[in-house]
């Protein structure tokens, strides 16, 4: 998949999580697989979205201690 592809799918996600907070915890898990997937690539990452991520994880494992 293509790097502008995989960029396009990341900005729908983040518009859904805004717009669906209930769903945030599988938008979470897409955002993360879709990262992974320019990794895998060997493409440069966002590092704006590479805060997110950091930020999504640290949330989720806040959550998870409750």
């Amino acid at each position: 998949m293509a790097f502008e592809s995989i960029k396009a799918e990341l900005d729908l996600l983040l518009a859904a999580m805004i717009n669906q907070p209930e769903d945030a915890r599988e938008i979470r898990e897409q955002v993360h697989e879709k990262l992974n997937e320019l990794r895998a690539m060997g493409m440069p990452l966002p590092a704006d979205l590479v805060a997110l991520e950091s930020k999504l994880d640290r949330a989720e494992d806040d959550d998870s201690d409750d």
